[in-house]
């Protein structure tokens, strides 16, 4: 039976829908995954089998790709959130992308050469429920 999930961006101009099951969920460390995401690491589902359909807002999606890498993004030409594309074959959706609940969980953090030196030990900070003040 296929699963399906779906998402929008920040603005809510662009709206998806992903129909079939995820193989992978990966926390990538990679410099350009930090770069692209502004964080310590990108999370994204991938399937070889799933289907990403765009129910509005197709036309404002843009895709980067990064000269002679794999590497590629899509992303709301509106608001900059990051987007599912398609990639010879495989379907990588951002996890923060998607309003549907999340019952994967991570398979692994992969190009852990790359993290950043501040993302060591995270579990040990505090947590605060809202905002800090």
């Amino acid at each position: 039976m296929d699963e399906t999930a779906s998402g929008t961006c920040l603005c809510g101009t662009v709206e998806f829908r992903i129909t079939g099951g995820f193989k992978y969920f990966f926390l990538c460390h990679c410099t350009r995954c930090r770069k692209d995401s502004g964080s310590a690491h990108s999370a994204n589902l991938f399937s070889t089998s799933a289907k990403l359909e765009w129910l509005a807002g197709g036309e404002h999606v843009a895709t980067f790709r990064l000269p002679d890498t794999r590497h590629v993004k899509a992303f709301c030409r509106r608001c900059g959130s990051a987007l599912p594309v398609v990639q010879d074959g495989i379907l990588s959706v951002p996890a923060g992308a998607l309003d549907t609940e999340l019952t994967l969980r991570p398979n692994a953090h992969i190009c852990t050469s790359s993290r950043a030196g501040w993302d060591e030990k995270l579990h040990e900070l505090p947590c605060i429920d809202g905002l800090p003040g």
